[in-house]
């Protein structure tokens, strides 16, 4: 191992160490079980199926009881893990710019009938997504920061479950707000640094989430059905002798029908080794028609803006297995897009569905939707324990050495994936800081992390050396 490899390796101790201290800090209520909970769920080995058997890993030091004892009447706080989540070291563009993706994931829960805060959640059919199904469940709206290249890598900052009462978009638009804040807050993003990129898929109605985050330095990407339509700007004002209103609107851009487009004003083409060819075209400053419906009902008295993006088409030659590839509408509320511009939103786009890795992730290995819970609050802080038992994979990943099976390709300690990562994480642990009442003594000044609740009993090791908590 290099020096420069040391000094990065000791930095990334150095940092989980941390936020395993704060994360025990933001336990104010059955600490020590949640947080040998979360240690357990990292450690197991193969995938978490039930809560019960979590208690049998060597992390767990307590029986089963203390285990649905910690879950049942254990408390965290959201608002501070929100803020440490912000302040790690988060993943950038070559350029210094933040993509972030914000999408939904379901926890199915259609055999409890007495689980408060349930909503039908939309799913496609085994087998089948032109059929589409609504479930009862706890829908949760996840924030993430993205990677670059081809990864499973991303950066959970927030999760919100949506309540039955719930707006999906007003929702979204706030979440999205405080995560913006909170970046700006710890120094990810000054006054000077490009725009942090926000991308989303179809559900989401990306048009006012750009009018409601228009105040903040954030560029919104989303895709648009197949379906929809666009605006034009409107030409030169006719000159009459009754005069009358000029037009806010152009003419009409039908995706479905090609005979409605008009001059693209860029036009971009780049080979990729997975899908080929893919070709863009982008028209600058189109506009949907917006209506008093939905999310615009509380400007029923005002005059409805008219919000300039640039409308792009992605094209592919292949996709993978053997699939007939169909064109993706994309809109920005960018305007003035150069081809660098567009092929950097395109990109950044498919970028997007590293997020859906981690939701299977999250529910296949480390048993996100595995426990038959019934209140929702408890199901918000299992999602929170999970969100920092995903986070510590992140950070543990440039610690961690490839153990891999007979049968699995040989794959460079850099790009791990994050179920092989878990499978080292006992032994990075092991130096990381561990936190209990019985651990090893360690010296902490009496205003430190951990309070008055673990005066002189908190233990804290990382790379066997003793550290003072401040």
């Amino acid at each position: 191992m290099s020096l420069s490899a040391e000094v990065s390796g000791r930095e990334a101790l150095d940092v989980l160490s941390r936020f395993r201290v704060e994360f025990y800090d933001c336990l104010y209520a059955r600490a020590d079980a949640l947080f040998e909970l979360t240690d357990a769920v990292l450690c197991a080995e193969g995938p978490v199926n039930t809560l019960v058997e979590l208690s049998l890993t060597a992390e767990h030091r307590r029986g089963h009881g203390a285990l649905y004892s910690g879950l049942d009447r254990g408390r965290i706080e959201p608002t501070r893990l929100r803020r440490t989540l912000a302040g790690l070291p988060l993943p950038k563009t070559t350029d210094g710019r933040i993509v972030l993706a914000v999408d939904v994931s379901n926890w199915l829960r259609p055999d409890a009938p007495t689980s408060d805060g349930r909503l039908f959640c939309h799913v496609y059919a085994r087998g089948d997504r032109g059929k589409d199904q609504f479930v009862p469940g706890w829908p949760y709206s996840f924030v993430a920061a993205l990677e670059t290249g081809r990864t499973s890598w991303c950066r959970l900052l927030d999760a919100l479950r949506l309540g039955p009462t719930d707006d999906a978009t007003l929702v979204t638009a706030a979440q999205l707000r405080e995560v913006v804040e909170r970046l700006a807050h710890a120094g990810h993003w000054k006054p000077g640094d490009p725009e942090i990129l926000i991308v989303m898929d179809a559900g989401y109605d990306v048009t006012y989430l750009s009018h409601s985050l228009r105040d903040l330095p954030v560029v919104l990407l989303g895709r648009l059905r197949s379906d929809r339509v666009m605006l034009r700007d409107p030409g030169p004002a006719r000159s009459g002798p009754k005069g009358g209103r000029p037009r806010r609107h152009g003419g009409i851009l039908t995706f479905a029908k090609p005979d409605t487009w008009h001059q693209p004003d860029v036009t971009t083409a780049t080979d990729t080794t997975r899908y080929g060819k893919a070709e863009t075209t982008a028209w600058n400053r189109m506009h949907p028609r917006l209506t008093h419906r939905g999310p615009w009902l509380e400007h029923a008295d005002d005059e409805l803006p008219v919000l300039h993006g640039t409308l792009m088409r992605l094209t592919v030659e292949r996709l993978p297995g053997d699939r007939e590839p169909k064109p993706v509408w994309l809109w920005c509320s960018a305007t003035s897009a150069t081809s660098a511009d567009v092929d950097r939103w395109w990109q950044a786009f498919l970028r997007r569905f590293d997020l859906e890795h981690t939701f299977r992730l999250m529910k296949q290995t480390l048993g996100w939707t595995a426990p038959k819970i019934r209140r929702a609050d408890t199901a918000d802080l299992w999602t929170w324990l999970i969100i920092a038992a995903h986070t510590q994979l992140c950070l543990a990943r440039p610690l961690t050495e490839n153990l891999r099976r007979p049968w699995e390709r040989r794959t460079e300690p850099r790009r791990l994936t994050p179920a092989r990562v878990r499978r080292r994480f006992r032994n990075v642990r092991a130096t990381a800081a561990r936190l209990s009442h019985d651990s090893c003594p360690v010296k902490v000044k009496s205003d430190s992390l951990f309070g008055s609740r673990d005066q002189g009993g908190a233990g804290l090791l990382a790379g066997g050396a003793e550290l003072l908590v401040v």
